[in-house]
Protein backbone atom coordinates (compact mmCIF):
# COMPACT_ATOMS: atom_id res chain seq x y z
CA UNK A 1 0.00 0.00 0.00
CA UNK A 2 1.36 3.04 -1.19
CA UNK A 3 1.82 5.70 1.64
CA UNK A 4 2.58 9.31 1.17
CA UNK A 5 2.40 12.59 3.20
CA UNK A 6 1.05 16.43 2.60
CA UNK A 7 4.10 16.80 0.52
CA UNK A 8 4.17 13.16 -1.32
CA UNK A 9 7.83 12.81 0.17
CA UNK A 10 7.34 9.66 2.14
CA UNK A 11 8.18 6.81 0.07
CA UNK A 12 10.90 9.26 -1.16
CA UNK A 13 12.37 9.18 2.76
CA UNK A 14 12.01 5.74 2.60
CA UNK A 15 14.03 5.36 -0.69
CA UNK A 16 17.06 7.15 1.13
CA UNK A 17 16.83 4.93 3.90
CA UNK A 18 18.22 2.26 1.41
CA UNK A 19 20.82 4.27 -0.72
CA UNK A 20 24.20 4.62 0.01
CA UNK A 21 25.87 7.80 1.26
CA UNK A 22 28.11 8.61 -1.90
CA UNK A 23 24.79 8.52 -3.74
CA UNK A 24 23.11 11.00 -1.13
CA UNK A 25 26.18 13.17 -1.64
CA UNK A 26 24.21 14.44 -5.44
CA UNK A 27 21.97 16.64 -5.20
CA UNK A 28 20.96 16.54 -8.73
CA UNK A 29 20.28 13.19 -8.10
CA UNK A 30 17.96 14.01 -4.70
CA UNK A 31 15.96 16.43 -6.90
CA UNK A 32 15.20 14.31 -9.63
CA UNK A 33 14.18 11.53 -7.19
CA UNK A 34 11.80 14.33 -5.39
CA UNK A 35 10.17 14.76 -8.63
CA UNK A 36 9.66 11.26 -9.58
CA UNK A 37 8.72 9.68 -5.99
CA UNK A 38 6.14 13.16 -5.53
CA UNK A 39 4.61 12.26 -9.21
CA UNK A 40 6.13 15.02 -11.13
CA UNK A 41 7.59 14.12 -14.58
CA UNK A 42 11.39 15.20 -16.16
CA UNK A 43 11.36 16.10 -19.70
CA UNK A 44 13.75 14.36 -21.94
CA UNK A 45 15.40 16.52 -24.72
CA UNK A 46 17.25 15.17 -26.96
CA UNK A 47 19.13 17.52 -29.86
CA UNK A 48 22.04 17.93 -32.50
CA UNK A 49 24.36 20.32 -33.06
CA UNK A 50 27.50 20.23 -35.16
CA UNK A 51 30.99 20.88 -34.76
CA UNK A 52 33.49 22.50 -37.26
CA UNK A 53 36.23 20.23 -38.98
CA UNK A 54 38.98 19.52 -36.36
CA UNK A 55 37.21 20.91 -33.32
CA UNK A 56 36.51 17.63 -31.41
CA UNK A 57 39.44 18.07 -28.75
CA UNK A 58 38.71 21.57 -28.33
CA UNK A 59 35.06 21.22 -27.77
CA UNK A 60 35.84 18.42 -25.38
CA UNK A 61 38.76 20.33 -23.44
CA UNK A 62 36.25 23.55 -23.06
CA UNK A 63 33.88 21.31 -21.59
CA UNK A 64 35.56 19.75 -19.20
CA UNK A 65 36.75 23.07 -17.85
CA UNK A 66 32.62 24.12 -17.73
CA UNK A 67 32.33 27.45 -15.99
CA UNK A 68 30.89 27.26 -12.17
CA UNK A 69 28.32 29.62 -13.34
CA UNK A 70 27.44 28.08 -16.23
CA UNK A 71 26.62 24.57 -14.72
CA UNK A 72 24.87 26.73 -12.03
CA UNK A 73 22.57 28.21 -14.29
CA UNK A 74 21.59 25.09 -16.26
CA UNK A 75 20.96 23.57 -12.51
CA UNK A 76 19.02 26.69 -11.86
CA UNK A 77 16.84 26.66 -14.73
CA UNK A 78 15.90 23.48 -14.46
CA UNK A 79 18.46 20.84 -16.10
CA UNK A 80 19.68 17.88 -15.02
CA UNK A 81 21.59 14.42 -15.90
CA UNK A 82 22.62 16.47 -19.68
CA UNK A 83 25.05 14.47 -21.66
CA UNK A 84 26.66 15.66 -25.01
CA UNK A 85 28.03 12.42 -27.18
CA UNK A 86 30.04 13.23 -30.26
CA UNK A 87 30.04 10.94 -33.56
CA UNK A 88 33.72 11.63 -34.80
CA UNK A 89 33.19 10.65 -38.39
CA UNK A 90 30.45 13.55 -38.29
CA UNK A 91 31.11 15.69 -36.67
CA UNK A 92 27.42 15.51 -34.74
CA UNK A 93 27.39 15.89 -31.45
CA UNK A 94 24.17 14.35 -29.64
CA UNK A 95 22.76 15.73 -26.56
CA UNK A 96 20.24 14.73 -23.60
CA UNK A 97 19.40 16.68 -21.30
CA UNK A 98 16.01 16.12 -18.51
CA UNK A 99 14.31 19.51 -17.71
CA UNK A 100 11.74 20.00 -15.55
CA UNK A 101 9.93 22.79 -17.29
CA UNK A 102 9.95 24.06 -21.07
CA UNK A 103 9.28 27.60 -20.31
CA UNK A 104 12.01 27.67 -17.94
CA UNK A 105 14.41 25.84 -19.49
CA UNK A 106 14.19 28.17 -22.60
CA UNK A 107 14.10 31.50 -20.31
CA UNK A 108 17.59 30.19 -19.30
CA UNK A 109 18.96 30.94 -22.79
CA UNK A 110 18.34 35.08 -22.23
CA UNK A 111 20.95 34.87 -19.15
CA UNK A 112 24.27 36.79 -19.45
CA UNK A 113 26.33 33.49 -18.68
CA UNK A 114 24.48 31.63 -21.32
CA UNK A 115 25.06 34.35 -23.60
CA UNK A 116 29.32 34.35 -22.72
CA UNK A 117 29.09 30.57 -22.97
CA UNK A 118 27.68 30.77 -26.57
CA UNK A 119 30.27 33.89 -27.73
CA UNK A 120 32.88 31.32 -26.29
CA UNK A 121 31.97 28.27 -28.12
CA UNK A 122 31.17 29.97 -31.97
CA UNK A 123 34.76 29.88 -33.16
CA UNK A 124 34.36 25.70 -33.32
CA UNK A 125 30.91 24.93 -34.12
CA UNK A 126 27.88 26.02 -36.77
CA UNK A 127 26.18 28.83 -34.78
CA UNK A 128 23.16 31.30 -35.78
CA UNK A 129 23.87 35.07 -35.92
CA UNK A 130 23.05 35.12 -31.79
CA UNK A 131 26.04 32.89 -31.88
CA UNK A 132 23.32 30.23 -30.47
CA UNK A 133 24.52 26.85 -31.81
CA UNK A 134 22.63 25.60 -34.98
CA UNK A 135 20.62 22.66 -33.11
CA UNK A 136 17.46 20.48 -34.29
CA UNK A 137 15.14 18.96 -31.95
CA UNK A 138 15.12 15.01 -32.28
CA UNK A 139 12.03 12.82 -31.28
CA UNK A 140 12.40 10.47 -28.66
CA UNK A 141 11.04 7.02 -30.14
CA UNK A 142 11.73 4.81 -27.41
CA UNK A 143 12.28 5.01 -23.64
CA UNK A 144 13.18 2.18 -20.91
CA UNK A 145 13.39 2.98 -17.29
Amino acid sequence: KKRTDETGYTRLAEEMKELQFEELASLAYLHRMALRMGGGRMIRKGFQMKLYPGMEEEYERRHKQLWPEMAEMIHEYGGHNYSIFLDRETRTLYGYIEIEDEARWAAGADTAVNRRWWDFMADIMETNPDNSPVSTDLREVFHLD
